[in-house]
Parts: C-alpha cells; structure tokens; sequence
C-alpha cells in the first residue's frame, strides 16, 4: 500500500538543483584557496631565487602541493611569473595627480606616500622585480615601453611646474629616480633597516607615518616647494 507525501516534508525538501550549486560553492572557494597558497608561495620563491633558481618543487612544497597538483593549477613557473610581474608593474602605475589635488607639493606627498605603502605592504612582491634587474632584467623587454609612457608623463608634470616657476628647477627624471630609490629601499633592505633602526631603538619597528614625515619633507624642501 503506498501513502500520500506530507505536505510539511515536501516544502523542505531542497529542490533538485540545489545540491550542485552547494558543491559546486565549496569547490570555487578551494580552488580560490589554492591559487592564492600558490601566489603566496611564488612570490617568496621568486622574491628569493628569482625566476631561473626557482623551481617548480619548491613552489609546490612551499603551498603544501605535491608537483603534479601544482601543475593541475598551473602550466608552469613561468607563466606564474610573467603574472606575478604583471602585478607589479601595475602596483606600480600610480596616478601621479589624481582628482582634487593641483598643488606640486600635495601632489608629490602623494607619489611618495603611495610608493612608501607600496614597500612597507607588499615588500616581496617589491622584491621580485628588484631580484629580476639583479637577474639581467631578461624578462621586462615588453614592460618598458609602456613604463617609460607613464615616467615621460609624470616628467612633463613636472617640468610644467618648473616652467611655470612653482618649483626649483631640477631635473625630472633624476627627482622620480630619487623617490623611487628612497622609498623602494624599505622593500628592498627591509633586514638592514630592521638591524640598524631597530638596534638603535630598543628593537622597536620602524613606523611608516615616521619614514613619510620625514621623507616628505625632505624631498619637497629640496625642491623648493616648502621652506624653513
């Protein structure tokens, strides 16, 4: 003899589609899970080795993989590195004068602010681009062309102010080569900065909004854009 559904248990039965799309939301965030292990991983290996001493077992033993279930993720270590420079390079393109700001000096504390955040947040990503102009620079060849577009713009900026006497006159592309060294250096010699700062001040950390009063400063006295 066979006996009507109730009612009340079939409202609460999930409808049939509703089980692939609960497996199928675990699987994406796994998946989403592992890719971002690899990243990490890769950005230490390549950050260390660059891109010819890394190799694809220490990524996968870095993000906890066996080889063959890194290479179901990737095809291999240098696509991952070509992506891992894209970031960089990107990271790197900051609006030199954004919406709002028109003044050289708020301007430019602006470029050097973001560039400081950059080294104290993501100092080895910072470091692979460093390891790869240590490494020969082999594989930036299709990175300088827009790179220089974005440098010739920030000069033109720059020698716009110069000529429009808002600012001492100096030589615009030796001014960005000189933020760039004195902000990149708290990514690049993260360790001696941490040695010398921190031996001499009780093994305190060096505070980034210290490194920006100061730095700011500096850089707009020297070109004229502030004064004692």
């Amino acid at each position: 003899m066979t006996t009507a559904r109730s009612p009340a248990r079939s409202a609460t039965r999930p409808a049939p589609t509703d089980a692939p799309a609960r497996k199928a939301r675990p699987a994406r965030e796994s998946r989403q899970r592992i890719l971002a292990a690899i990243r990490e991983a890769a950005i230490e290996e390549f950050s260390l080795h660059g891109l010819r001493g890394t190799s694809t077992q220490a990524i996968a033993e870095r993000a906890g993989l066996t080889k063959p279930q890194l290479h179901y993720y990737i095809t291999g270590k240098e696509e991952l590195y070509a992506e891992l420079l894209d970031s960089v390079m990107m990271a790197w393109k900051i609006e030199f004068a954004p919406p709002g700001l028109t003044e050289p000096a708020d301007i430019l504390a602006h470029y050097i602010r973001q560039k400081l955040d950059h080294a104290f947040d993501q100092p080895t990503v910072s470091r692979i681009f460093t390891r790869e102009i240590l490494d020969g620079g082999h594989n930036l060849g299709r990175y300088w062309p827009n790179a220089r577009v974005w440098v010739e713009q920030e000069v033109a900026i720059i020698n716009g102010w110069i000529a429009r006497g808002l600012m001492r006159p100096m030589n615009a592309h030796l001014l960005l080569m000189h933020i760039w060294a004195m902000t990149q250096h708290h990514a690049d010699f993260a360790l001696q900065v941490r040695e010398m700062y921190s031996h001499s001040h009780q093994g305190a950390p060096l505070d980034r909004e210290a490194v920006a009063n100061d730095l700011i400063p500096f850089v707009l006295r020297g070109c004229g854009l502030i004064k004692d």
